[in-house]
């Protein structure tokens, strides 16, 4: 029996013959008809004025918190449960991450939480520069209250959308409420361009000093002048080419996916112990991954056991992401927590989830875990 893998890569006809066209073409520079096509596309697909595909969502991050003015010593709110590369930026510039908590109906930044502290350090003369508000595993945090706050006390909302394309916060896109919204198209991602991302805003100067800054910010001139220090971040137009395939396939992937969740949820419904990621009300997700949480002393049986299990036979599983505040890297940075994400994170486990995964080992992989809880 093959391996069966956590997220792998899903592609087919429609990208090889994007890839094709741009050969032919001999468009295999860095940027192309496959990168403007590709921008114009995506930012129509999540309803956003403006998209500009990068090498990766990190570096769209990083160039978000740059224009929106972060540096040395300031402070920058964060959702702790997530991957690193939500907060990696921010220590970039020089700032300082402070990460908040989740809450119990999405796994998503507790609003009640990063309200509170938006005001503790308002009153402090502290105002964040900042907020960074991740939508956890294909689900949409409860954004509104969130984004209210940040408008009122002038604080930029950045949405870290990576594992969350296609999800939906009442008929609303996840990723297109904030001033800057942040998207990844990593091999493991929902769609993919091998690696790369995007942001998207509906900011015309936000768009216009991204394309400068992720071009090495080469002034216009016909010899190459600088006046300020960029990055190479933009996306090439072969990754760009990938990506227009796997876009038009985006609504399939997200049925896949939730038809994963369905069914697991089904096949673990009557395991003690075993509580599957809820689904907001707020909104649809995409369930990039499905997830769920363990309880030992109901069980019998420890997450990482049952991972074990799995690995035994084969079969890719993972922790939940252990919260930022638990990182080394991060240690001594402020947090602001209930102890929700902590539990998440002793707790929960992800399962193979690619839209690609067959029903013939979906079904391997509910039979080898109830066979680990007996």
């Amino acid at each position: 029996m093959s391996r069966i893998y956590l997220s792998p890569p899903d592609v087919g006809a429609a990208e090889i013959e994007f890839v094709l066209e741009a050969f032919e073409s001999n468009w295999v520079a860095p940027v192309g008809p496959a990168l403007d096509a590709f921008e114009q596309e995506f930012a129509e697909m999540v309803g956003s004025p403006h998209a500009v595909a990068l090498a990766s969502g990190t570096a769209a991050l990083h160039l978000a918190l740059r224009i929106a003015g972060v540096g040395p010593g300031d402070e920058v709110l964060c959702s702790s449960l997530t991957f690193i590369a939500s907060a990696a930026p921010i220590t970039y510039l020089g700032a300082k991450p402070v990460f908040i908590d989740s809450e119990v109906q999405s796994w998503n930044m507790d609003p009640d939480i990063a309200c509170e502290v938006i005001k503790q350090k308002v009153r402090q003369g502290r105002t964040p520069k900042a907020l960074i508000l991740v939508h956890l595993y294909g689900q949409s945090a409860n954004i509104a209250p969130i984004k209210a706050c940040c408008e009122q006390y002038g604080i930029k909302l950045i949405e870290d959308a990576a594992e969350a394309l296609g999800a939906t916060y009442g008929k609303e896109v996840p990723g297109s409420m904030g001033w800057a919204g942040i998207h990844s198209f990593n091999g493991n991602k929902i769609i993919t361009t091998s690696g790369g991302g995007m942001l998207v805003t509906a900011d015309v100067e936000l768009a216009k000093q991204a394309r400068f800054l992720a071009t090495q910010a080469r002034d216009p001139a016909p010899h190459y002048q600088h006046s300020q220090i960029g990055y190479n971040y933009r996306l090439s137009n072969i990754s760009a080419a990938i990506g227009r395939g796997q876009i038009l396939r985006l609504a399939a992937k997200v049925t896949r996916r939730r038809g994963h969740y369905r069914v697991y949820s089904q096949a673990f419904r009557d395991l003690p112990g075993v509580t599957m990621q809820p689904e907001a009300s707020w909104g649809q997700s995409t369930h990039w991954l499905s997830c769920l949480t363990l309880d030992p002393v109901v069980t019998g049986r420890t997450p990482e056991q049952v991972r074990l299990a799995l690995e035994a036979a084969d079969i890719e599983s993972r922790p939940l992401w252990k919260p930022l505040h638990q990182q080394p890297v991060f240690a001594g940075a402020e947090v602001y927590q209930r102890g929700v994400a902590d539990q998440l994170f002793a707790q929960g486990l992800c399962l193979p989830s690619g839209s690609g995964l067959t029903e013939e080992d979906r079904q391997r992989v509910i039979e080898i875990l109830k066979t680990a809880l007996k």
